[in-house]
């Protein structure tokens, strides 16, 4: 009668098992490599927040020009010219806020998180995510779009009678792509719930 331990069958390790652990392990390696590669590119997105900064500085250089040219006349202009020129002052700073939400928005959501606890950190950045920036986005180019209408009917030569027509048909267009965008977000908010809690009823 042979012991147990001659009795017990050898375990036979294939001689090419750590050749194929050693090759998979490389495969995960390279793999890790590429995501992190990628992960990383989104500070390639850095540099446009950087050149929208830029833009915003230039607004405001031409802000503080179009008020410097304004006030010395102020008592020689008629209200009409006074109002077109807080109506280009308005259109320029709507237009530097707009900038400023793309930055904050697009940097928060494609690039890196800002400090929670900051004291500086705006109240609407905690409740605005993308889908909302695109709603505002609509919204802020309507605005500057009717601002710029009103400019035209306001020109104390009058309008042009072949611009007009482009220029109410541009602003309907973005009116109506905003409504709609709206109701689609709106849609797609009321179709959420929905879908979990049919999922919740069939895990049950």
């Amino acid at each position: 009668m042979c012991g147990t331990a001659r009795c017990l069958p050898r375990r036979v390790v294939p001689k090419s098992a750590p050749t194929v652990t050693y090759h998979f392990r490389g495969i995960i390696g390279v793999e890790h490599k590429i995501e992190n590669g990628l992960f990383a590119s989104r500070w390639l997105l850095f540099p446009f927040y950087v050149g929208l900064v830029l833009g915003i500085a230039a607004l405001m250089l031409k802000f503080g020009q179009e008020l410097l040219h304004l006030l010395p006349h102020i008592f020689d202009m008629t209200e009409q010219q006074v109002v077109l020129m807080v109506l280009a002052l308005v259109d320029m700073t709507l237009l530097a806020n707009l900038m400023l939400m793309v930055i904050f928005v697009s940097y928060e959501n494609f690039v890196s998180r800002f400090a929670r606890d900051h004291h500086d950190r705006p109240a609407w950045m905690d409740t605005m995510d993308f889908s909302g920036l695109k709603l505002k986005l609509l919204g802020s180019i309507a605005a500057i779009s009717a601002i710029q209408l009103l400019k035209v009917f306001m020109d104390p030569d009058g309008p042009d009678p072949e611009q007009v027509p482009w220029l109410i048909a541009i602003h309907l267009t973005i009116a109506v792509s905003g409504m709609v965008l709206a109701l689609m977000d709106k849609w797609s908010h009321d179709v959420e719930p929905h879908v979990g809690s049919s999922d919740g009823k069939a895990g049950h």
